[in-house]
């Protein structure tokens, strides 16, 4: 029975019994605590954790799922696999434990001919939990499974959880004995290889707490409503159908392993070796293809970064079964045309697939041909020398220079008889991230690989930017990205990357933020652009979405940028250079740029300082930038050589790249720096700049930030209008204000303290009343009550003290005090010496409290204090507090 044929039945026995069909959800987990979909329960777990209610009280789904822990295992033995299927029937408060068990059995062992898979029972084995009768008595009295094929299990084997509070309850596994060649008898829990199982039912009828492992935690209680989550492996299943020793030589991989051997002349089974490649590319080529219908693209993270592994472990052993050229499109085309059977969406998305797929193969084929020379040499070098560790480094230059996996490198060094110091590789990397500015990469490169960048680069050469001349102009689209991926075309809606022979939008850098605009097509086509980077040195990436029509490469285009934005940007930028020379000015060269971000109306200047800069020193700064735009002083670019413009003094920053010609910006005689920004044409055309303060961002630097322009003036208008607004309030002129409001401010504080004043002492005249009032508890003096809610923890305490030590003589005393402050209970607990040597500890009796307030509490044994959430609670906590002193005493 072929593996569609399988996923078919299983669909039509539970609709036919009123469960209904849910497709399969995509391998991208709608969980932020799931990288992939790793079990057929994962959909329905909002369900069972009552977050959201069922479409119906059954349901039955065939669920594509991957799971990664042990990639390193796969080939190397015939159990592990990164995709399954997984068939679930599932039931939201229905049936239960006999309807389970019931419908199991029937689809299981009715013949094939009447729609069933047509087990034979005598080879079914049932194991169940070691404490469910329940299910045991079922199986044996209900279906009629013989005792000595029923086999109770530990909560290891049979109880399942989600890991955390919540849903759980006792299994029923169902194996099939595959016979004497498999191994010893005795049942599954003997020999997990012949017996194998093949559909475990779990029956969700308890709630557990917290706790670690599978088997370390409580069972809190029954819950409301009992569910059914069955899950059988469509694999396995058609393993025992086909009448195979394993899943690899299944109908849907043994394909792809026939494939690979009319690709490399390799048979599977001529030897251990090339049959662990041959496991590798079947298994990881069907993922490779079910994640890209899902949405996945290559990439060096999260999820992207699983695909991109497993789809160049799968070309790598390709390769050393005898492969010299591109394999992915022959193996793909064959993976499709055997999934798509079940999952129809593949065939129709082929050539999304396929260009995806193909992509990444170009990709590291280039790396491939490169690393593993490099790599070898490492390895001949290192064995040479009589090592047997391959140098952190050597990984490293392999990872950064030529792309090359770490987990590639692992696995060839293995192979040669080498470990890989990998503890020095990881350091490095993390030093490199750490120089590397990620968040600004990320940023540049989006979803798509440097590669596909510089394939452009190479065929159609840089992108010539006409921005300082002009605002719009004419251009040919030379390169396009669909969703990371190069493509001929895109449509209305799609999210694009674009790459233009001559651009007039300004690509981010050097602290500029990018323009933005529009690009229309001779067709009609509109191209909404609101990111320009340069993931790759002369190539601008024009990031946005196709608004209207199509947009196809090598058509011709006219490009505009927004204008007011670019201007905003642009006295941004040039104010930036005011102030790092007046900075300059006023701390020295020390003053150094350390970073920038010039965007509308508005910039943040990063510069060396040990210190703050004092308030005096800034409003001098910002008033010496004023002074200069009031000098009207134009602003010039020329390009010169790096040595040129050194020898006229300009400003570089430190730790950019620079190249032999450079761009000097030149603002009247005040300031020359090396940039390669957007600029106003005058000092004049800022209008005005105010510098909102500073502010540590590190060791040893300091952040400006400012307004320029409207935005600037704007804030100042604010100013006014406040300023306006607390003269009105004082009756002062502006001038006045601070000595005015600095006077009331004082005032009020004298007042605070004298309020604070009288309510301590008002709260201290209770305390001889209530030492008075103390109950006699066996010869211990007991003061236990609530006093006037709004009292503070300071002053509770206070009150507590005094009134423990107004109790004379060496009479054993506890006093114990609650109140409500700010909606919460707060409780203080004192003993003296003679309580103290009769058992009473104030800490001992402030824990007590405090449980029964719905907090914590603790201190020394004289004194302590403690507080919870329910307010309401603080009779009952007064009540708790004497029975344990009854007790104690």
């Amino acid at each position: 029975m072929e593996s569609a044929e399988i996923r078919r039945r299983w669909l039509s026995f539970f609709e036919e019994r009123g469960h209904a069909v849910v497709p399969s959800a995509s391998l991208i987990a709608d969980d932020p605590t799931l990288l992939l979909v790793n079990a057929g329960m994962v959909p329905f777990k909002p369900y069972f954790l009552g977050e959201a209610k069922p479409p119906a009280p059954r349901a039955t789904s065939v669920q594509k799922c991957v799971r990664t822990p042990d990639i390193e295992e796969v080939g190397k033995t015939t159990r592990h696999g990164t995709f399954f299927q997984m068939c679930g029937n599932f039931s939201f408060g229905d049936y239960f434990k006999e309807g389970a068990i019931k419908l199991a059995w029937e689809l299981l062992t009715t013949p094939v001919a009447d729609g069933g898979y047509g087990l034979e029972p005598e080879k079914l084995w049932i194991t169940v939990y070691q404490d469910d009768d329940e299910a045991e008595q079922i199986w044996r009295d209900v279906i009629g499974v013989p005792a000595e094929r029923i086999q109770r299990l530990g909560k290891k084997d049979n109880f399942w959880s989600m890991g955390v509070p919540g849903p759980c309850g006792p299994c029923s596994e169902i194996n099939y004995d595959r016979g004497p060649e498999f191994g010893v008898e005795g049942g599954p829990a003997v020999n997990d290889e012949r017996y194998v199982e093949i559909w475990n039912l779990v029956f969700m009828q308890y709630e557990r707490g917290a706790g670690d492992g599978k088997e370390d935690f409580p069972i809190l209680g029954d819950l409301p409503s009992k569910n059914i989550d069955t899950g059988l492996g469509l694999e396995r299943l058609a393993m025992i159908l086909q009448g195979v020793r394993n899943m690899y030589e299944t109908d849907t991989l043994r394909v792809v392993m026939d494939k690979a051997t009319e690709l490399t002349g390799v048979r599977y089974g001529a030897s251990q070796e090339t049959d662990v490649s041959m496991r590798v590319v079947a298994d990881h080529m069907r993922t490779s293809v079910m994640l890209i219908g899902d949405g996945v693209t290559p990439g060096n993270e999260g999820r992207g970064y699983v695909l991109r592994r497993i789809m160049r472990r799968a070309i790598r052993n390709m390769r050393l079964m005898g492969a010299t050229g591109p394999v992915v499109q022959e193996l793909l085309d064959t993976v499709i045309d055997t999934m798509g059977q079940q999952y129809p969406e593949l065939i129709t998305d082929r050539q999304r697939i396929e260009t995806v797929a193909l992509a990444e193969e170009a990709r590291f084929l280039k790396t491939l041909n490169a690393g593993t020379n490099v790599l070898e040499g490492a390895i001949t070098e290192t064995k040479a020398g009589g090592g047997t560790v391959l140098a952190g480094d050597k990984a490293f230059l392999l990872h950064d220079t030529w792309g090359f996996p770490i987990d590639l490198t692992l696995e060839i060094a293995a192979e040669q008889g080498l470990s890989v110091d990998e503890p020095g590789f990881r350091r490095l990397m993390q030093e490199q991230k750490d120089k590397a500015k990620a968040d600004a990469k990320a940023k540049k490169t989006g979803h798509a690989d440097v590669a596909a960048y510089r394939e452009i680069a190479d065929s159609a050469g840089g992108t010539e930017f006409t921005g300082y001349a002009t605002n719009q102009g004419e251009a040919t689209i030379v390169g396009l990205l669909v969703n990371g991926v190069s493509s001929p075309a895109a449509s209305e809606g799609d999210e694009v990357e674009v790459v233009l022979d001559r651009t007039p939008f300004y690509a981010e850098g050097g602290g500029q933020l990018a323009d933005q605009g529009r690009i229309k097509l001779d067709s009609g086509a509109v191209i909404e652009v609101r990111d320009v980077q340069q993931p790759v040195p002369g190539v601008s990436v024009h990031k946005g979405s196709v608004q209207v029509g199509e947009v196809t490469v090598g058509a011709s285009a006219y490009a505009a940028i927004d204008v007011r934005r670019r201007r905003a940007i642009a006295r941004a930028h040039s104010a930036t250079h005011l102030t790092h020379q007046a900075l300059r000015d006023a701390l020295g060269p020390t003053a150094a740029q350390a970073g920038s971000e010039n965007s509308p109306g508005r910039f943040r200047f990063d510069f060396g300082s040990p210190n703050a800069v004092p308030g005096t020193v800034l409003t001098d700064v910002e008033q010496k930038i004023n002074d200069v735009l009031s000098r009207e002083l134009d602003v010039t670019a020329e390009i010169m050589s790096i040595d040129e413009a050194k020898k006229q003094g300009a400003i570089a920053e430190f730790g950019e790249k620079y190249g032999e010609r450079v761009r000097v910006v030149t603002i009247g005689d005040f300031s020359k720096e090396l940039c390669g920004g957007t600029h106003v044409g005058n000092t004049a055309q800022l209008g005005l700049v105010k510098l909102l303060g500073e502010s540590s961002i590190g060791s040893g630097v300091r952040r400006v930030e400012a307004l320029v322009g409207v935005d600037a003036y704007n804030f100042l208008a604010k100013e006014h209008t406040v300023v306006a607004q607390l003269q009105e309030l004082v009756k002062g002129r502006p001038e006045e204000l601070p000595e005015k409001i600095a006077s009331m401010l004082g005032k009020l504080k004298d007042a605070e303290k004298e309020i604070e004043k009288f309510r301590a002492e008002k709260v201290l005249q209770a305390a001889a009343g209530l030492a008075e009032n103390a109950q006699d508890i066996r010869g211990v003096a007991l003061v236990v009550g609530q006093v006037q809610d709004g009292t503070g923890a300071d002053d509770l305490r206070k009150l507590v003290l005094d009134v423990r030590g107004r109790i004379q003589g060496d009479r054993p005393a506890v006093v114990a005090l609650f109140t409500v402050a700010g909606g919460r209970p707060l409780t203080v607990v004192a003993t003296n010496e003679a309580a103290r040597e009769r058992g009473l500890k104030a800490g001992d009796l402030v824990r007590t409290a405090a449980k029964t307030l719905g907090g914590g509490g603790g201190g020394k044994p004289d004194v302590a204090q403690g507080g919870g959430q329910n307010p309401g609670a603080v009779p009952e906590a007064i009540a708790a507090v004497e029975r344990l002193v009854v007790e104690t005493v």
